[in-house]
């Protein structure tokens, strides 16, 4: 969402008003597109990763206002939480050692934080949901002072009517009722951007839709959640339920989730933003000043403040984004399934993988979308998100089989041809990639060694789960400062 919104009462108008706007919007955006108005050269990739913040002890720390001032960086925001923090990372191209140079970038920036962060009593933790975390930490007060999020508080409560059931039934069950969208902060992700061209958009969507199983698979981090053991990656159904607009009867007549993998393979970027307008009323209606129609007819690059803020509400996994850098506008798709962590290394292991896999898929003959159906694609997600590491997913020409076996025989290969094709230095492709291969060889990511850890706590130190939890968590901090990959850390 990135936009900062005033504090604000809504009326009947302001929807109408909106509605017009982001029509008119749309308009503009197929004029573009008609028109070949986009930036297309140099294709960069960006990062934006998302933080929790705990004190010295390991449990929640509510400083965020206090470790930004110390921090004072722009790259530097808000997030949903008070225990949140997100860091966006400048973009560049992946050619020649830019990897490498992004991961060092990224590492000496998380590491002034973390210092920083200490001036106000807290440390940066890069994990996918904190195990710490308490029903009791994500009340209404838990929120950012952002007035961004209060109004999108207010709004999807509204739209709701009524408190939202928490139900997921893992390893344990959680079954509770949450009348704030602050558990929605308990999701912390990492995010990687892909410039791509319109007439190329279709492709690399379509292609980051049928790898995100795989990625949530091999990646997964989340395996705690309010002092229950669930999904591997459990953020990947709370942020569904946190929030959900929904009551229980449009859930039955069909209503789509706000949070949402989609429903069919596109052909272009206007399928997705023309799907947001028929599908989903807005939770922001905010209209900015710019006629979008005149700026372009100035030869100017119109914001389209409007169609950008509404797509920011509708939280795709991989989403469509529209923006205008140094007055030209660009296309990108906006990969948003993976946790973050557990280290700045295998954060950047993602990065290649999935950097270098999309790229195959998007330009192979024979694309692997027009081999599996969407559905098939979604029930991949769903099921790596369940069982993580240890998944069984479905890929054309081989069936259901394990994910391990998958990437190991047929996808670090692919990954390794896409990144030479983006010109990345083979040595540091090979260290990144290795780096996969070793947690499939291991069986043992984010989540595997966090469960791992709780349970040899639980069974060797007769401790409680909360403070298994705990010791866990300080155990992970040492761990990630390390930046050893978590397949290489000990079992406690």
């Amino acid at each position: 969402m990135g936009r900062d919104v005033p504090a604000m009462v809504i009326s009947q108008a302001d929807r109408r008003a909106y509605r017009e706007k982001v029509r008119l919007c749309l308009d503009v955006l197929a004029r573009m597109l008609r028109e070949s108005r986009f930036e297309t050269e140099p294709q960069q990739v960006g990062l934006e990763i998302e933080l929790n913040l705990v004190d010295e002890a390991g449990w929640p720390s509510m400083k965020s206002t206090d470790v930004l001032g110390a921090i004072a960086d722009p790259a530097w925001d808000t997030e949903l939480g008070q225990f949140n923090l997100e860091i966006n990372v400048p973009p560049r191209s992946l050619a020649g050692g830019a990897l490498g140079e992004f991961e060092a970038q990224v590492r000496a920036s998380l590491n002034h934080g973390d210092q920083q962060a200490r001036q106000a009593g807290s440390r940066l933790a890069m994990i996918g949901i904190l195990p710490t975390l308490r029903e009791t930490d994500v009340d209404e007060g838990a929120i950012s002072t952002n007035p961004r999020y209060r109004l999108l508080n207010e709004q999807i409560f509204a739209a709701r009517g009524e408190e939202m059931g928490i139900s997921i039934a893992g390893a344990e069950r959680l079954e509770t009722y949450i009348d704030t969208i602050a558990p929605e902060a308990a999701c912390t992700s990492v995010q990687f951007h892909l410039q791509v061209s319109p007439e190329g958009f279709g492709r690399y969507w379509n292609a980051a839709q049928a790898l995100a199983g795989v990625q949530v698979a091999l990646g997964a981090n989340s395996p705690f959640l309010f002092g229950h053991e669930l999904w591997a990656e459990t953020r990947i159904t709370l942020f569904q339920q946190a929030t959900d607009t929904r009551p229980e009867e449009l859930k039955a007549q069909g209503v789509r989730p706000r949070v949402w993998f989609g429903e069919r393979w596109i052909t272009s970027v206007f399928d997705l933003f023309e799907e947001n307008l028929r599908y989903f009323p807005a939770l922001l209606p905010l209209c900015d000043d710019e006629d979008p129609v005149t700026t372009l007819d100035s030869g100017a690059a119109p914001q389209l403040a409007e169609l950008t803020l509404h797509n920011g509400t509708v939280y795709r996994w991989n989403r469509p984004v529209y923006a205008v850098a140094a007055g030209q506008p660009h296309l990108r798709v906006e990969n948003r399934v993976l946790p973050a962590g557990p280290t700045v290394a295998d954060t950047f292991a993602n990065a290649a993988f999935y950097y270098g896999l999309i790229r195959m898929l998007a330009e192979a003959e024979r694309p692997v979308w027009t081999q599996m159906s969407f559905a098939v694609a979604n029930d991949n997600l769903l099921e790596a998100a369940r069982h993580g590491i240890d998944a069984r997913l479905y890929w054309p020409g081989l069936g259901e089989v394990p994910v391990t076996e998958l990437t190991l025989r047929r996808l670090l290969p692919l990954a390794r041809e896409g990144l030479s094709r983006w010109g990345s230095d083979g040595a540091e492709a090979d260290r990144l990639l290795g780096i996969i291969e070793q947690r499939c060889l291991t069986g043992r990511n984010g989540a595997t060694w966090q469960t791992g850890a709780v349970h040899a706590l639980e069974a060797s130190g007769k401790l409680a789960r909360p403070e298994a939890l705990r010791q866990m968590t300080q155990r992970y901090l040492e761990h990630m400062h390390s930046n050893e990959p978590v397949h290489a850390w000990p079992a406690i």
